[in-house]
């Protein structure tokens, strides 16, 4: 019988308790095909890093039940309490007696291990104390030779010390973990460094229907991995409907079973896979073609560092008495752009709803040079302590306001609403909800033509290729990635645009592979 899932509190204090922890355990049907999967090695014991509840163990208990085996558990752990729900959720003192209150990461136990599996804790690298993010620093150059980018969360140096860890030869590892690990800045460093050392055998991602983990703001996959020689093709799952025994067939079949129904499988290129993103639906056309960045630089908004102070409403900018000259048109939230423009009528729409549309924008000038209605403002601030948050803390002076040119073309990167393309005829300027498109060119026509191309749907199923996926098919994607979205080539000719010349060095050829499933 499967197991109650686990419930998420939308918000409040303990949803964000349970952020800090990062502990979202794994449903059952999840739990037994991961454990499915490092068993059909023929390993009598299973290893888990961040035994929690204790899913990991009770999957084992039915798995080598099912396979007429018996089956040593083995973990680290340090948090008691989740151990106590452990026992509470149906495993013995006996079950937990082999595991160990200690950090996995940064005290690890003597290995190696024949099979590990896993759900680490998603702990994003903004929640890690400085201390921490240098120790895992560290710990990162030491295994792999170079230090990751600090956006890095606590999961990622699971994975590291876990393939540490990994029994050469027969050693196989089961991880469920946030598609970011993918996706970030830091992940084609980790993923150079994993594909040359293990075989990827696998990796299982989900549609958002289907999710492990619904209600919570990431986006799973399973990554399946042998320590022995790299082999140049992979499998590849997508999961389409929750609760199925399919997965767990397939991977007790050693990963030959041709599921029915609820899992789809591909073979992709390794070189494929990775150049287009572990996470990534195979792409059938490549990755050459014209990109944004060819005819437009992207910024992103402008972050305030205290929106309820400098981001104010019509009539708090009038009671205020703040001049006009520090005063600009301003957008902030996705869900105030209900469509994909922004105009004067929006933003009258939005005044009368009592929404901020007006960014107060104060120079590097001193206090004492501003009209005295800026200047009590201000002083204001001060006493409220603004000059102390983290960002303003770290400008000169510290009301000093950042300057973006308004972009006639806005992008929601992160929203509940798919991401898309805003054409901006009112002049604003975003916030942080949003990044800047900026045309190579101020001619009005080239304008209209890349508002024609980015506004067409092909060129948005592309984002899925520069963008960090999240929850409920979420996707964020930061300036950088955004240049890098490539414009479809025949859409690109049909609006007019002239197409860049590319070198021929710049074109990773690329080939669809067969679907063997499903």
């Amino acid at each position: 019988m499967m197991r109650a899932q686990q419930k998420f509190p939308p918000s409040g204090p303990e949803r964000e308790a349970l952020r800090e922890r990062g502990q979202f355990w794994t449903p059952d049907w999840i739990a037994e095909a991961m454990v499915g999967y490092v068993l059909a090695g023929g390993s009598d014991t299973i290893f888990d890093p961040a035994v929690g509840a204790g899913a990991f163990f009770r999957a084992a208990k039915v798995v080598s039940r099912q396979l007429g085996r018996t089956c040593k558990l083995m973990g680290t752990e340090v948090d008691e309490e989740a151990l106590k729900e452990a026992q509470a959720s149906g495993l013995s003192e006996s079950d937990l007696a082999l595991v160990e209150l200690r950090d996995f990461v940064l005290n690890p136990p003597a290995g190696p291990f024949e099979a590990i599996v896993a759900n680490p804790p998603y702990i994003r690298h903004h929640r890690l104390t400085q201390t921490l993010k240098g120790q895992l620093r560290d710990l990162g150059k030491k295994i792999i030779g170079q230090s990751l980018d600090g956006r890095a969360g606590l999961h990622v140096y699971f994975l590291l010390r876990a393939l540490e860890l990994l029994e050469p030869e027969r050693g196989r590892l089961a991880f469920i973990i946030s598609a970011d690990i993918c996706e970030g800045v830091f992940a084609s460093i980790l993923w150079d460094w994993i594909s040359r050392r293990y075989r990827i055998e696998a990796v299982v991602t989900f549609a958002p229907e289907a999710s492990p983990f619904q209600g919570v703001d990431t986006n799973p996959i399973i990554l399946m991995i042998r320590r022995t020689a790299p082999a140049p093709h992979l499998l590849w799952a997508r999961c389409t409907e929750p609760g199925t025994a399919e997965l767990k067939r397939w991977t007790l079949s050693g990963l030959r079973y041709r599921p029915t129904s609820s899992l789809e499988v591909f073979v992709r290129k390794l070189d494929e896979a990775l150049a287009t993103g572990l996470s990534r639906s195979p792409r059938e056309a490549g990755l050459n073609g014209p990109r944004l960045g060819d005819f437009a630089s992207v910024l992103r908004g402008i972050a305030t560092g205290a929106n309820e102070f400098f981001f104010l409403t019509r009539k708090q900018g009038e009671a205020l008495g703040i001049p006009d000259e520090f005063l600009r048109k301003a957008i902030g939230r996705t869900r105030d752009v209900p469509g994909s423009v922004v105009d004067e009528r929006l933003l009258a729409e939005l005044e009368a709803l009592g929404r901020p549309t007006l960014l107060f924008c104060p120079d590097g000038r001193r206090l004492d040079q501003f009209p005295p209605a800026v200047r009590r403002y201000l002083e204001e601030g001060e006493r409220k302590g603004l000059p102390r948050r983290p960002l303003l803390a770290t400008r000169r002076p510290w009301y000093k306001m950042e300057v973006r040119k308004a972009p006639p073309i806005l992008f929601a990167y992160l929203g509940r609403r798919h991401s898309r393309f805003v054409r901006n005829l009112a002049g604003v300027i975003p916030l942080t909800g949003f990044l800047c498109v900026y045309p190579r060119s101020d001619d009005p026509a080239f304008l209209e033509k890349l508002w024609s191309v980015l506004s067409h749907p092909a060129t948005l199923e592309n984002l899925t290729f520069v963008g960090k996926s999240y929850g409920s098919g979420c996707i964020k994607v930061e300036p950088r990635a955004l240049e890098r979205l490539i414009l479809p080539e025949d859409v690109v000719r049909k609006s007019g645009l002239t197409i860049p010349r590319r070198s021929v060095q710049e074109v990773l050829p690329l080939q669809w592979v067969p679907r063997i499933g499903g």
